[in-house]
């Protein structure tokens, strides 16, 4: 690693499939809204038209599983392969054991597949791909796949305006190989200061549950949440977004030596869609080198990378592609990888 810079030496992204849920949430219909003039200008805000969410007992453990399956079936991987399985949520079935643990067992992988899970959002694609392509290079795996995905929809408070219309549920997952010639960069960026900036304030060790975490809190605007639901500053998370984003993504792609013009593709954590048009001017990317999933599935945290990589499908194949993961934390990750010819891309709903 240099200058923050870090670069993994052949290793390659061979694939991705993401899942979501059949269940669709329309805003312009939302009843949390208290008319439609307010439904859509919080559409034309954020972007989110509609989302997907998690039906009753589904976990998105259920939908990482299912796109993992198609995924090594695409790629026509042996199970006993796969020496490395990554989980990055922030909504695992357990507080204990790991999920990613649970679904080596699942998916019938070798007991000795290396499994653990990353409890990071927004930006939590980049770095669990960072972590998977380094344990690639140095531990000797050949094969890995990264799960990432959260079910946002069930954090949020269902009276709080700001959160429960803006996320949607997906679990994704990612193939990673060991390949002569191929690299990846990674460059991530922390800064814990503003951790309060995005948090559930109680529910952890530092605050933990108890009958008063169960108070309904009321805002101005008539947002209602508890103590265990997500909390958002919005200014802090907005002048974060625009200011100190834009300039990691310049020192990025400085620092590995690649224009903007030199990018077929930039994904970007789909946090709302204002946000986002004021990122990609900043860092002067033409609006066909930014593909956004956000209008028809939300917010989905971790997912909403591979999630808007694979609604590119075939076209994403023997492309340059970076991408940026930012918020939560706060944190931000930016990547770039290249394709081939041969690359398993596909979105599918959850069958159950």
């Amino acid at each position: 690693m240099t200058d923050g810079i870090l670069n993994i030496s052949n290793v390659q992204i061979s694939g991705s499939v993401s899942c979501v849920p059949k269940t669709i949430i329309s805003n312009v219909k939302n009843e949390l809204f208290n008319s439609s003039e307010e439904a859509l200008k919080f559409v034309e805000m954020t972007g989110v038209k509609e989302k997907r969410h998690l039906e009753e007992g589904v976990l998105v453990s259920d939908l990482c599983f299912e796109a993992a399956e198609l995924l090594i079936k695409k790629l026509e991987w042996e199970k006993d392969e796969i020496g490395v399985l990554i989980m990055v949520t922030q909504t695992p079935d357990y507080l204990i054991p790991n999920t990613a643990i649970i679904l080596q067992d699942r998916l019938g992988l070798s007991k000795n597949t290396a499994c653990f899970d990353i409890p990071l959002g927004c930006s939590g694609f980049v770095y669990g791909a960072s972590v998977i392509s380094s344990m690639l290079t140095s531990q000797g795996f050949k094969k890995g796949i990264l799960l990432v995905g959260d079910s946002s929809s069930l954090l949020a408070y269902k009276e709080d305006k700001t959160s429960a219309p803006l996320f949607g549920d997906a679990g994704c997952a990612i193939a990673f190989e060991c390949k002569e010639g191929k690299n990846i960069n990674f460059k991530l960026w922390s800064d814990g200061s503003g951790f309060k900036s995005i948090m559930i304030p109680d529910g952890g060790f530092r605050n933990r549950f108890s009958e008063e975490s169960l108070h309904v809190i009321e805002d101005a605007d008539g947002s209602k949440r508890t103590k265990i639901n997500p909390k958002m500053d919005g200014t802090d998370v907005f002048s974060f977004g625009i200011t100190q984003v834009p300039r990691e993504i310049k020192s990025f792609l400085q620092q590995i030596n690649k224009d903007v013009s030199d990018i077929d593709y930039f994904l970007f954590h789909q946090a709302n869609m204002f946000m986002l048009e004021m990122i990609r001017k900043k860092v002067k990317l033409e609006s066909s080198q930014v593909p956004y999933s956000i209008t028809k599935y939300g917010n989905t945290s971790s997912a909403s990378i591979p999630l808007t990589l694979s609604l590119l499908g075939a076209g994403a194949r023997n492309k340059k592609i970076a991408m940026c993961g930012f918020g939560i934390g706060l944190s931000i990750g930016c990547g770039y990888f290249e394709t081939g010819d041969v690359f398993v891309n596909e979105l599918i709903e959850y069958e159950g």
